[in-house]
């Protein structure tokens, strides 16, 4: 059976189950350029069909997620939502009625979904599908955050856990707690719109005069940078009150911004955004410890915008109640059209269980596509050459690292999700604060505050970083780490100013960018790499090699390998 789900909000894309296996799964903005894309995933369900040799005729069941007032009314006037994507991106012009649109924005976004929303939707939805070739469609629907709740529960690997899924809003809700027992998704509690920590976040990014929805880890990492306040002092800590389970925010999204406002008025922008973070911090490990105490659950699993948060995931999973810690890798909104496609067949077929060790559901462009490689490096008259031993091409590859080079790797299928985990990305020496900067500031064009992640071997990861005795290696760069004392030289161009890291444990199954490292840790004697995506900075990740030879070219970086090539070019910085 093949079950195809599809999300048309922002980060819009689709994925495609095959009985009980994750076959493909992509993100609108890989294939259009534009990153975060929100219109609808046309080209995702293309290159899902394609990728998998199928016709829409093939596909027996299609899912997709929320219902909502405002989604419906989005997916009937389209261009609501791309003057939305072009304001909230900066590529409007600020004005008067962009900002009512904006506040209208957040009252529609909280009206919950209602039959009538929901035949709506069902009926424009059906209408984009069948200009697709799509015909006899069958169309589900499941909730925002059983969609998420789903991702999470289904790929965490617990036979018993509980569930908890927090964003800015869908289908009338901003967050829920579930239960995973025995095979069955049990909801015990959802948070409204109203109280929403995921909107919180949104409106201080807004007024930090940072893109929301986009940006909030830079407010993250800005944080770090604060003369610190006391929680008692701390004037965002009464913006939320949490009982039990139930979440309670003192002003509505509007009254909210207005006050935060005048709140900032008063602080420096980086105590503005170490309160913030500090609030959720605080908050969200209240919640989590209460619905622990509850459910009596100590594997938790999570997902949802907020949870892209890492430095509240470290303190989560270091909860004392917490004795395993799962956070799906693509816990936004992107993740939604997996979540769906995980729903439908939970729903008809009873699965609720993946086999779910890597990220790479993308397209690839390996052996078979090996003339595709070289016909966009001949495109562009690169200085390449060819290995035939792979062998080879990870020593000499490892040489560059270890020399103080930095170097764009391009290999096998696409990540799916935000974060490069050594298929489309860029890697470095992680020891020099001098590659980090250069990085920053002259190669992506990022703010200089923003710290990269290290890829770390398995077998150095207690050497170098904290973890409980018996650890669960995060393989997605999801949560926070703190360092080994004595560990930061290795690490001086991958932690944070408050000595911590968003690693990728990388082990011996992980193929070739696991003999890379093996290789780094025989040349310099610490098995761990920067790894950043290989794009540039408010670009998407790159997918086909032609995107990786752009982006080749509009820096001045001198080396890449794609596939079994390398290429230099000549006279780079």
């Amino acid at each position: 059976m093949y079950i195809l789900g599809i999300w048309d909000g922002h980060d819009a894309g689709a994925a495609v189950l095959h009985d009980g296996r994750i076959a493909f799964a992509i993100n609108e903005e890989r294939l259009s350029r534009r990153k975060l894309d929100a219109g609808f995933p046309k080209l995702s369900i293309e290159a899902c069909l394609s990728y998998l040799n199928l016709t829409p005729q093939d596909i027996d069941c299609i899912s997709s997620s929320t219902t909502d007032f405002s989604k419906t009314l989005t997916r009937a006037f389209p261009v609501l939502k791309e003057q939305y994507y072009m304001l909230r991106r900066r590529k409007a012009d600020h004005g008067t009625f962009p900002t009512i649109k904006k506040k209208l924005k957040y009252l529609l976004t909280e009206i919950p979904p209602s039959r009538a929303s929901l035949l709506a939707s069902n009926a424009l939805l059906k209408r984009q599908l069948i200009t697709m070739g799509f015909s006899n469609i069958t169309l589900k629907h499941y909730d925002h955050h059983f969609c998420h709740a789903a991702a999470a529960a289904f790929c965490s690997g617990f036979d018993r856990c509980l569930v908890i899924t927090l964003d800015g809003i869908g289908d009338g809700l901003s967050g829920s707690i579930s239960v995973l027992e025995e095979g069955q998704l049990r909801r015990t509690a959802v948070i409204g719109g109203r109280d929403s920590f995921g909107i919180f976040f949104e409106h201080v990014t807004n007024l930090l005069n940072m893109r929301e929805l986009e940006d909030e880890g830079k407010v993250m990492a800005l944080a770090d940078y604060a003369y610190p306040v006391e929680d008692s002092k701390n004037p965002l800590m009464d913006f939320f009150l949490v009982r039990g389970v139930e979440v309670f925010a003192r002003y509505g999204s509007l009254e909210m911004y207005e006050k935060l406002k005048k709140i900032l008025w008063r602080y420096p922008s980086e105590q503005f955004a170490f309160m913030a973070q500090r609030t959720l911090e605080v908050k969200i490990t209240r919640l989590i410890r209460n619905a622990i105490k509850l459910t009596n659950c100590g594997n938790i699993a999570l997902s949802g915008g907020v949870f892209s948060n890492i430095k509240v995931n470290m303190l989560v999973d270091e909860l004392e109640e917490v004795s395993g810690c799962f956070i799906f890798p693509h816990m936004g909104d992107g993740g939604l059209a997996l979540g769906a496609a995980m729903a439908a067949n939970y729903d008809i077929n009873n699965v609720s269980r993946y086999d779910f060790k890597d990220v790479f559901f993308g397209p690839d462009f390996g052996e078979t596509s090996e003339s595709g490689v070289a016909a966009a490096l001949n495109k562009y008259n690169l200085t390449y050459k060819r290995y035939e031993d792979s062998g080879e091409l990870i020593n000499e590859t490892a040489k560059l690292i270890a020399d103080g080079q930095i170097v764009f790797w391009f290999q096998g299928r696409m990540e799916y999700g935000p974060r490069a985990l050594g298929n489309r990305s860029i890697l470095a020496a992680a020891d020099s604060e001098e590659i980090k900067n250069h990085l920053n500031l002259r190669l992506k064009m990022r703010v200089w505050y923003q710290p990269f992640c290290p890829s770390i071997l398995e077998e150095d990861f207690k050497r170098l970083l904290v973890s409980r005795p018996q650890p669960q290696y995060d393989r997605f760069m999801t949560r926070g780490c703190r360092l080994q004392h004595g560990a930061a030289p290795q690490m001086k161009g991958v932690i944070s100013l408050g000595a911590t890291c968003r690693p990728q444990v990388v082990s011996e199954g992980d193929g070739l960018f696991y003999e890379l490292l093996a290789e780094v840790k025989k040349q310099t004697g610490s098995g761990v790499v920067l790894n950043t995506s290989f794009n540039l900075h408010g670009d998407p990740l790159v997918c086909t090699p032609e995107d990786a030879v752009k982006t080749f070219i509009a820096t001045n970086n001198g080396h890449m390998v794609i596939g079994n090539y390398m290429v230099t070019k000549r006279g780079s910085d």
